[in-house]
């Protein structure tokens, strides 16, 4: 397979969506059933950390993305983020996912941030998997924490990655 992982750029905009419309079908991967908060790129690249928006293109298909979203505008939180990360149906199980989290963690250090989270669904087991390969460690379940658009609440599994390189001091 002849990959690259690169920056996110606004005419990747299409291929992101549907991989996101993708996750969405799941019902596993992110509260949304039917339309996402942010319907264009601009109200998406005005939510994301600009230096952490990664694809993996094989080709001119774009089989995965990964991006940073700040917890907080406080200034003692500008060093937390919370990890986005959605794969292709067609990519699931071959080590994309391990490639492209390994990518947004180096720029997210590069980046000068010292802690990711994430919030994932107990039932989405491949996730939860490679969070924990990459080093996030169980924080705890938050139960009933979201409502999903049918009215159903659901629980996330809280995980996290403390670096080893930025913030140490």
């Amino acid at each position: 397979m002849h990959f690259i992982i690169e920056q996110m750029k606004p005419e990747d905009w299409e291929q992101v969506l549907e991989i996101y419309y993708h996750g969405m079908e799941t019902r596993n991967a992110t509260f949304e059933m039917n339309e996402p908060d942010w319907k264009s790129w601009e109200d998406w690249d005005r939510d994301h950390l600009p230096q952490c928006r990664l694809i993996f293109r094989e080709g001119e298909k774009i089989l995965g993305w990964a991006s940073l979203l700040p917890i907080s505008a406080r200034e003692a939180y500008q060093g937390v983020a919370e990890v986005s990360i959605y794969l292709h149906k067609d990519a699931m199980g071959k080590g994309i996912g391990t490639k492209l989290m390994q990518a947004l963690i180096e720029a997210s250090e590069e980046a000068g941030i010292w802690t990711l989270q994430s919030e994932i669904f107990p039932e989405n087991t491949g996730s939860l998997k490679l969070h924990e390969k990459m080093g996030f460690r169980k924080v705890g379940l938050r139960e009933k924490i979201g409502q999903m658009e049918d009215g159903r609440w659901r629980d996330v599994m809280l995980v996290e990655r403390r670096s080893q390189r930025v913030g140490c001091e």
